[in-house]
């Protein structure tokens, strides 16, 4: 299962511990997310992992992308 960025980013807020904890985490925190692109990229969290089985959610290392604001002072 391919993750994006933002996917995984949202997912290394939750407890890894298993994919039902990632999942039930989500779920409870939906109603709060307030924009649009938030609950499409929580959606779409949600649809992949519940397509996942443990095995494979386990096996998965999840690492949260930093933003590092110096990559933009390099780039130009």
């Amino acid at each position: 299962m391919n993750f994006t960025v933002e996917e995984e980013n949202l997912i290394c807020i939750y407890d890894t511990t298993s994919r039902t904890a990632v999942m039930d985490g989500i779920r409870a925190a939906m109603p709060d997310y307030e924009e649009d692109d938030m609950r499409e990229i929580a959606g779409n969290v949600l649809r992949k992992l519940d397509a996942m089985s443990d095995g494979d959610f386990s096996a998965y290392v999840f690492s949260p992308a930093y933003y590092n604001e110096e990559d933009d002072e390099t780039e130009g």
